[in-house]
């Protein structure tokens, strides 16, 4: 069975502007209403949009700590909050004004994040000898070397560990070849267990983002059955899609983003600001298979967050079909890379609470914002 998928050329975004409403999430509902009809209908039988404005009335003594915080006591007492729903996958965003319209400005790290970063001797800085290896041995990169996991997630876990200590000290090389190893662990472990075809990567940078070691490592697994459930749903919900409207679902997100100045693509890589993001700054990369662009396109979007947006701490998934032929219908889902911002290291505050976990996720970063700051770093890259 091939894995490789191609872009549907006859659904790409529609040319048309929007000369007078303001590109951002708060004018999101008129930019829809503004769209070409054909355009129009892909957005709204993916999203569904709604607005709703919060009141309230703060006391005097307040007003200097509202001033000191948001510029004015007008801009808290009516509150423009736009919820968006994905009705294909059922995720679902709040984006409030007052924060949306607010980016978190690039900032240098403090004290205990560069101390973090820069002080080694953890096991991960000896992995041969610090560090497990899989029944299959090690795979062995440029820059990197695998481990098996000592608590694992499931029968095949493992490490892909970073030659530099440093998580954020990372460059386009590197990137590749941590992700070229952690394939090559893969086609280890088919040979060990061919029922076990199902592949996730993940990595976790810094504690916000439930790194327990901070030196520089990702993760790696292979799952038999059926892939992991969130990815399982995908598949599902896009088969569910194409049926119901004989259009593949991610060439159709990806124009619904593109349509309205949320996606771009550079060199066989789809690049969209999510609409119903997971957490803050959440981006997709796609492609048609796990192709070295896709790879290196990885690399720009993480530089992006470090270099241009003052990201610390962040998540990044790949969601791939299955390695070997399976009975269920994968046809057309594509390479997807999904990275979110997971927030300051050094605020104690969780970023995901009661709401992201049984409700909706609330969003404070305009993903008008994050789009441009990604389309500039793809240019200048």
């Amino acid at each position: 069975m091939s894995r490789i998928v191609e872009f549907e050329k006859a659904r790409e975004p529609l040319p048309h502007s929007l000369p007078e409403i303001e590109p951002g999430i708060v004018n999101l509902p008129r930019m829809v209403d503004e769209l070409p009809p054909e355009a129009k209908a892909r957005f709204r039988r993916i999203f569904h949009v709604s607005q709703a404005v919060g009141h309230l009335d703060p006391p005097e003594s307040m007003h200097p700590w509202i001033k000191g915080y948001f510029g004015s006591v007008d801009v808290v007492v009516a509150q423009r909050i736009v919820k968006i729903t994905n009705m294909v996958t059922m995720e679902g965003a709040l984006f409030n004004e007052l924060r949306a319209r607010r980016p978190m400005e690039a900032r240098s790290p403090s004290d205990l994040v560069t101390e973090a970063r820069t002080k080694t001797g953890d096991p991960f800085c000896h992995p041969e000898s610090g560090t497990p290896e899989d029944i299959f041995g090690r795979v062995q990169g440029r820059y990197c070397i695998t481990a098996s996991n000592i608590a694992k997630y499931d029968g095949f876990h493992g490490l892909v560990i970073f030659r530099e200590h440093d998580p954020l000290a990372f460059n386009e090389e590197q990137v590749v070849d941590y992700v070229t190893t952690a394939r090559a662990w893969a086609d280890e472990v088919m040979l060990q267990d061919p029922q076990s075809r199902y592949f996730f990567f993940m990595w976790n940078c810094l504690w916000k983002a439930a790194a327990s070691i901070i030196h520089g490592h990702a993760q790696v697994t292979m799952t038999r059955d059926m892939h992991y459930a969130r990815i399982e749903g995908w598949r599902r919900a896009a088969l569910a899609y194409r049926r119901a409207h004989n259009s593949n679902y991610f060439d159709d997100l990806y124009a619904a983003h593109a349509d309205l100045g949320l996606g771009f693509e550079a060199n066989g890589v789809r690049v969209l600001a999510y609409l119903t993001p997971a957490k803050e700054r959440e981006v997709f990369l796609i492609a048609p298979d796990l192709t070295d662009e896709l790879k290196r396109a990885l690399y720009h979007a993480l530089a992006c967050y470090r270099d241009r947006m003052g990201v610390l701490s962040f998540n990044v998934a790949l969601y791939l079909p299955p390695l070997a032929p399976v009975p269920e219908d994968w046809s057309g889902f594509p390479a997807i890379f999904r990275l979110v911002d997971r927030g300051d290291p050094v605020n104690r505050t969780g970023d995901i609470g009661a709401m992201e976990l049984y409700a909706s996720n609330v969003i404070g970063t305009d993903p008008f914002y994050v789009i441009e700051q990604m389309r500039q770093a793809f240019r200048a890259g």
